[in-house]
């Protein structure tokens, strides 16, 4: 048992020099942990910011003068006033995100409580604004109208006062979410680039062989591949979420990260598997790149980290509990947003720990065959 520790150990300081020495995966890393967090985080917003409008005001009036004036930046661009007749080659061109009509005798007919209908006209392509931004836009009608039209006491009066309570995320930041989710990514792929990298890396090199001929198994080797990258991810990682999460983006951080990295390191030790058995599976590193590139762009997009994996089909989210990704998105959030502690999220562990011995076991056994038939 010593000496097997003893090999472990041995075998991960090679892999960690063999890993300094490529350049390409050293600069991959950094690159992922810091402009791949940052630059998306900060930049690609997903709020309703700066969407153009334009206005088909076929009333004139007071009030159809005031909710136009009320499209306000940063939300809006100022306001184009068009000609109803153009709306349609307006949208059809791209030029606006939304096109508002308001009908002839729009006011009088507000203000006889006939109820008259405005068009909203929403240029889905935008799909990240258009539903906040129509949302937004129907607010604002109602509160001109409700403003305008209590002047002259005929507004109704609201029945019901609506309190919100936005948790986790007071300001709806855009980088709040964007910034913890492309960290999360980033986990994921490196997990499994990095190790099933350095395996093919090995073979293409015939360093394999040289393995073979020491007095050490493959599960040694093997075992030795995956502490070592795990490792080199874990360091990684925290460093980005104390410099880039926390520092750059100024996303604060709610519950433990130590309790976080533990998760982490659990969650490593699946991935990591994964990249091997991938890595058995190719003859080559472009072949391994073909494999691993859509196996973790499906564990990313379908972990419930981008969109809500309760709106996904119910076939669906139970195949997704058995990707490790989905339970690591959802104590990552827990933690990360909710300041959860561990008897909240040990289910999420429990089930990671489940599915990572048996890609291990998977992976020890393609890991064998491979290396007896390349040598």
């Amino acid at each position: 048992m010593r000496q097997s520790a003893t090999n472990i150990f041995q075998l991960g300081i090679k892999e960690l020099f063999s890993l300094r020495r490529d350049t390409v995966m050293m600069a991959l890393i950094v690159y992922a942990f810091t402009f791949a967090v940052y630059t998306p985080a900060q930049n690609a917003q997903t709020e309703l910011r700066n969407a153009s409008v334009a206005v088909a005001d076929e009333d004139r009036s007071r009030l159809s003068a005031a909710i136009r004036d009320a499209l306000l930046p940063p939300y809006f661009q100022i306001a184009d006033v068009i000609d109803a007749s153009a709306i349609d080659a307006a949208m059809a061109a791209g030029r606006y995100t939304f096109v508002i009509d308001f009908p002839p005798r729009f006011q009088a007919d507000a203000a006889a409580g006939r109820r008259p209908a405005v068009q909203i006209n929403v240029d889905a392509t935008a799909i990240t604004q258009a539903a906040q931004g129509s949302s937004y836009i129907q607010q604002v009608i109602d509160q001109e109208a409700r403003h305008l039209l209590r002047g002259g006491g005929i507004a109704p009066a609201q029945s019901v006062e609506v309190v919100t309570r936005v948790k986790f995320n007071p300001n709806l930041q855009s980088k709040w979410f964007m910034g913890v989710v492309q960290f999360i990514n980033v986990i994921t792929m490196l997990s499994i680039v990095l190790t099933g990298a350095a395996l093919m890396r090995e073979r293409e090199r015939g360093t394999v062989e040289h393995l073979l001929v020491l007095p050490v198994r493959p599960a040694e080797i093997m075992t030795a591949k995956v502490l070592a990258n795990g490792l080199v991810i874990t360091v990684a990682a925290t460093l980005s979420l104390k410099l880039v999460i926390e520092g750059l983006l100024g996303i604060p951080i709610a519950g433990s990260v130590p309790l976080f990295l533990l998760g982490t390191v659990i969650y490593l030790f699946s991935g990591t598997s994964m990249g091997i058995f991938l890595a058995t599976l190719a003859r080559s590193m472009p072949q391994f790149g073909l494999l691993a590139f859509p196996v973790f762009m499906v564990m990313i997009l379908l972990s419930g980290g981008t969109t809500p994996i309760q709106s996904m089909p119910l076939w669906l989210q139970n195949i997704m509990q058995f990707s490790p990704s989905t339970h690591f998105v959802n104590f990552a959030q827990a933690i990360l947003y909710r300041g959860a502690g561990i008897e909240v999220v040990w289910r999420q562990f429990a089930a990671i720990t489940g599915i990572g011995a048996v890609f291990f076991l998977t992976a020890l056994l393609r890991f064998r065959k491979a290396i007896t038939f390349t040598s």
